[in-house]
């Protein structure tokens, strides 16, 4: 049987009526969970009021809205602002007919990203994030883990997808021309942000070897001195410094510029 404790109770923010009505048909489709809607609201300023009186878990937020948009609304949430401590405000899940917001969503600790029409399996799924960010680990009559540590992920937009990758999934990032190929242990991904943004948002993971590429520290198990060729070579080709990349035991080119940096950083992983 349900408890309050196991009830996760929303709060749907969109300023239309039939997007609202839509949110509220597939809630009450998702049988496996216990959920109650707690609210609407038309609008952000809307959505702020009715928070100050009822508490919600979880606000299923439209972006582009009249006044405040989505985006200032849930920065807001995270602010101490609302007289909360910032335990005590919602999560947001955005939901919107607008693919192009979505790193800005992330960057605000959004649980999830849903693009309109929603389907009923995608929105379980956010719902599941849901209560494994609140910790729930049972909701209504579903089992949900809570994870000891939330993996990391890197945020991506891959020719207009917008992409959840682990960090520790991530092999290299080498620019090419306007385009920056992401490989993975197991895809490659051509992405349209910049290498040095990429490379800041994996911090300490990854170390630079070229003005072009940086690789996962944990994937490399060779710094040697080889002849490249082909796509392996550095600028005027022959012997050079390169490291070896698993699981594919691709070889890339170490710049002599950065060849200090990465041995440095590779003693310090123990290689």
């Amino acid at each position: 049987m349900d408890t309050d404790n196991e009830r996760l109770r929303l709060l749907i923010v969109d300023d239309e009526p039939l997007a609202r009505m839509r949110l509220r048909s597939l809630l009450a489709d998702c049988a496996a969970l216990s959920v109650e809607v707690v609210g609407e609201a038309g609008s952000a300023s809307e959505a702020l009021h009715l928070l100050a009186r009822q508490p919600a878990d979880a606000v299923l937020l439209d972006i582009h809205m009249p006044g405040i948009d989505g985006l200032e609304l849930a920065r807001r949430l995270r602010s101490p602002a609302l007289g909360q401590p910032p335990q005590a405000s919602p999560v947001v899940v955005f939901v919107t007919a607008h693919a192009e917001h979505a790193l800005q969503a992330f960057e605000i600790e959004a649980v999830d990203y849903l693009t309109k029409p929603v389907r009923r399996a995608r929105l379980q799924e956010a719902l599941g994030r849901i209560a494994q960010r609140l910790g729930r680990v049972r909701v209504g009559l579903a089992a949900v883990s809570k994870p000891a540590v939330d993996e990391p992920v890197l945020v991506v937009s891959d020719r207009g997808r917008v992409l959840r990758i682990p960090v520790g999934d991530v092999v290299y990032l080498r620019a090419e021309m306007k385009y920056v190929t992401l490989r993975t242990r197991e895809h490659q991904y051509v992405l349209d942000d910049a290498l040095a943004d990429l490379e800041q948002r994996l911090g300490a993971r990854v170390v630079r070897i070229h003005r072009n590429a940086v690789v996962a520290k944990a994937a490399v198990r060779a710094l040697e001195r080889r002849v490249l060729h082909g796509d392996e070579q550095e600028e005027g080709g022959g012997e050079a410094w390169a490291v070896r990349l698993a699981p594919h035991d691709e070889w890339l080119a170490v710049s002599r510029r950065q060849l200090a940096g990465v041995r440095e950083a590779l003693v310090g992983e123990g290689l």
